[in-house]
């Protein structure tokens, strides 16, 4: 059965509660707890893999798309270059001292 983050963090959270309540180990229940918090850890673990890589994913897009903005191909910089006027030199009288 599947479940989800939010109910697979609360069966970490209770596990760790009871562990911490314990005055003796209760060996008995201790297989059990073991078990379900190893389960609950992978779907945890799972769903905050799936996030990191969606954002990854969504934060390396615009990067990509702002990257080829800001780094025009050859050709199109050239055209740019070619679109330009010249650059008129300056004079000594355009020296404000």
């Amino acid at each position: 059965m599947k479940h989800s983050f939010k109910e697979s963090y609360g069966v970490l959270q209770r596990h760790a509660q009871t562990l911490r309540e314990q005055r003796e180990p209760n060996i008995d229940d201790l297989l059990q707890i073991v078990e379900e918090s190893v389960s609950a850890f992978k779907i945890c673990q799972a769903r905050i893999d799936a996030v990191e890589k969606a954002l990854e994913k969504e934060l390396a897009e615009p990067q990509r798309e702002t990257s080829e903005k800001a780094t025009p191909s050859p050709r199109a910089a050239a055209a740019k270059a070619a679109a330009a006027p010249a650059a008129v030199p300056a004079s000594d009288d355009d020296v404000p001292f």
